[in-house]
Order: C-alpha cells, then structure tokens, then sequence
C-alpha cells in the first residue's frame, strides 16, 4: 500500500479505486472512522462500513436493512433502483426466498458437479486459444470467455450465440453501464423469453418465464431484469479469475507452492476470494432506527459497506496484506452473508479449481506481458487489463 493519506471524501472518486491509495484509507477509516457519514453531493448522502463486524451484522439483518431501493450507489437525481423489488439482488423476504427457489437448482452443489464437464471443456477452449495467441489478455480472453460461456449455458443460450453476447457484455462493461442499456442484448433475451414461453427446455430462462411467486408467472420485466443481473454478476465472477491470476504472478513463490502440492487449491481459492474483494461496495437502506458502534442510524439512511476493508480487518485476519494460500482460518465476507449470500457461490469456486487446475496441467510458463490497468469504478474492482505470455507444455 501507499501510505498517502487521502480523506474519506474520495471514496466515492472512481480514480482512486486504481491505485491501493483505497486500502490505506480503509486501513485509517477502520481505526478512527469506522461508522463515517458521508455527505450529499452528486451521490446522497450515505453511512461508510468499514469493519468485518458491522458488515457481517448489517448483510445478516435484512429486516432493519433492505435492499429494495437499491444495493449500489446511485446519482441522487436517479432516486432508487427501478429493480427495486423485482430481482433477486433487490428483493427482502419473503419474496426473495421464494425467487431465489425459482433458481437455487440450477447453482447448487449438485448441479454445479453435473456441469464440471463443461467447465472443463470451456476451459481448455479459452486456454488452448490463448496458448496459440502466446500474447493475450487474461481479463478478455481467459477469464472473460470462460465466465461469460458458462452463465450463458447455464441459461440456455446456444453456443453459436455465446460471441455476440460476449461482444455486447463488453460493451456494457467497458462503458460502464447497465446491461438493461444495451439494446440488442435486452432485444436478445426479450425473444428467448417468449421463445421458452412456447418452448419450455430443461434451463434456467424456461425456469424464470414458466415458475411461480406467490402462485403468479414472473412479469417480463421481472424475467428479463433477472437475466441481466445473473450475466451482470459474472463481472464480480471474472473479476476474481483475473485477480486471483494477478495475485498468483506478484507472488510466484504461491503459484509454486500450489503445484508442488495440489491440496491447497481449495483454500487458495478461499484467498483469492478474500484477497480480490471484487464488489466494491454493497447498499443497504435502514427501516427503523438502530445503532452501529453508538452512531444513531435512522430510517430511510443510507448505509454502505466497503467490502475489500472487511476483508483486510486486522481485527479478523491476521497479517490481512498477505496473500496466503494456506490461510486458515479464512472467513471472508466477500460473497455476502445472511440472506443474500451469492446464488452463484459454488460456481465460482468451481470456475477457479477448473482454471488453476488446467494451468497447473497445461500451461509451463505465464509471465505478465505489460502493465495491469485497473478498472475505474466504485461498484467492481480489479483489473480490467491483465497482459500475458502463455507457453504450453
């Protein structure tokens, strides 16, 4: 880390969310301002979460924190979310329980193993591509392709379809918006409804136009917003691929640690969860009053949790600016808790035991082939450039 300190005020400066300026003043915020009120400006005004207690709490108390208005910082001018209640991300109990049923089959520990297989394959793919192109970036043609291919299997998009849809989640990506404002995917996934209305196949579109809440089909806007927020999600996914490459590259001695003994792989990716922290933040908004380290919250404010800072606590990890792969115990935050727990948990850490593993097998050198350029946002962070050199075997 750098050790200039800057004021709380820049959190929400997307600039300094690329550089480790943000750590040092999560480090500071920690131990002189854990529960820091930020003033309205561009965005409203907001209470900043910095330690792993108060985070944990906050995500396990849907009842006096909801996420209907929103879970990501917003433009005052904006107002709430326009999802607010219709998708998985922003819906309280108990209809969030009752729509994450309409989901949990296709990402639970038992459909994650059926599609090992595929994982596999889609990985050798990526590699095998990028081990021919000898230069390549990770973040796009590795870990992009890889995350994107498997989500879209996952619901149900043929493969022939799988480049123009990851040319369109770039371009929302790249330009840093939603993936409602891209025209032709949401023209995409709009037809592929209606197409599995009449249709019904073994995936999970035909699971959302075709279940039940509340005894009630999913309106379209309700089908297709939580399409885009499972795609949208595989960011979050990627990010930790690409960052947990990063990691492995700054630390070599931890990359050869992990093949000479293959047992680790489980809690290297454990560390790479905690290490990249790739959601930024996370909102809640509070529903009555309550108290966090005797700061008074009242109802309708706005608090917002930092999760790389819990995910560096001193008061959790121990020497937390060390990446070890043997780190235990490890109880990271960074796919939420309580309630909202990521649906897609297991299919991450599927993804990154497939990825290392075939590096490990196929792959006898990478080497970074050029600066990592950082992604300049205060949602997702991690590297949205990772050059490499791949030699195979």
């Amino acid at each position: 880390m750098t050790t200039a300190l800057v004021s709380p005020a820049q959190l929400t400066d997307p600039e300094l969310h690329t550089t480790d300026d943000a750590h040092a003043l999560w480090q500071w915020m920690r131990a002189n301002a854990p529960v820091h009120r930020q003033p309205a400006a561009e965005l409203p005004e907001f209470w900043s979460l910095t330690r792993y207690e108060d985070i944990r709490t906050v995500y396990r108390d849907a009842a006096t924190f909801t996420s209907t208005r929103g879970v990501l910082l917003r433009p005052a001018h904006l107002g709430d979310d326009p999802g607010g209640g219709l998708t998985l991300a922003l819906t309280d109990a108990p209809r969030h329980k009752q729509l994450r049923g309409l989901m949990a089959e296709w990402f639970n520990t038992r459909a994650v193993r059926g599609l090992e297989g595929y994982v596999r394959a889609a990985t050798r793919t990526v590699l095998a591509r990028a081990v021919d192109l000898g230069e390549c970036d990770f973040a796009h043609d590795v870990a992009g392709r890889l995350s994107l291919s498997v989500i879209c299997h996952i619901l149900g998009v043929p493969d022939r379809d799988h480049e123009d849809l990851y040319r369109w989640t770039n371009q929302a990506f790249d330009a840093h918006i939603s993936l409602v404002s891209h025209p032709q995917l949401m023209e995409y996934f709009t037809e592929m409804l209606y197409l599995r209305m009449e249709q019904p196949t073994d995936d999970l579109v035909s699971a959302l136009v075709n279940g039940t809440v509340d005894g009630e089909l999913l309106t379209e806007e309700e089908a297709v917003l939580n399409c885009e927020n499972l795609i949208g999600a595989t960011e979050n996914g990627r990010l930790a691929l690409i960052g947990g490459m990063q990691a492995f590259l700054e630390h070599p001695d931890q990359w050869a640690r992990l093949g000479e003994d293959r047992r680790l792989l489980p809690g290297a990716i454990e560390e790479i969860l905690r290490w990249t922290s790739s959601a930024t933040h996370s909102m809640r908004v509070a529903t009555r009053p309550c108290d966090i380290r005797g700061t008074r919250i009242g109802p309708g404010d706005r608090v917002v949790l930092w999760l790389p800072s819990a995910n560096r606590d001193e008061e959790v990890f121990h020497d937390p600016y060390r990446f070890d792969i043997a780190r235990t115990p490890n109880r990271h935050i960074a796919l939420a808790s309580g309630e909202h727990f990521c649906i897609g948990s297991t299919l991450a850490r599927a993804e990154m035991h497939v990825l290392f593993t075939e590096l490990l097998d196929s792959v006898r050198r990478i080497d970074q082939n050029g600066p990592v350029r950082r992604l300049r946002s205060i949602a997702v962070n991690g590297p949205e450039s990772l050059p490499v050199r791949i030699t195979a075997h």
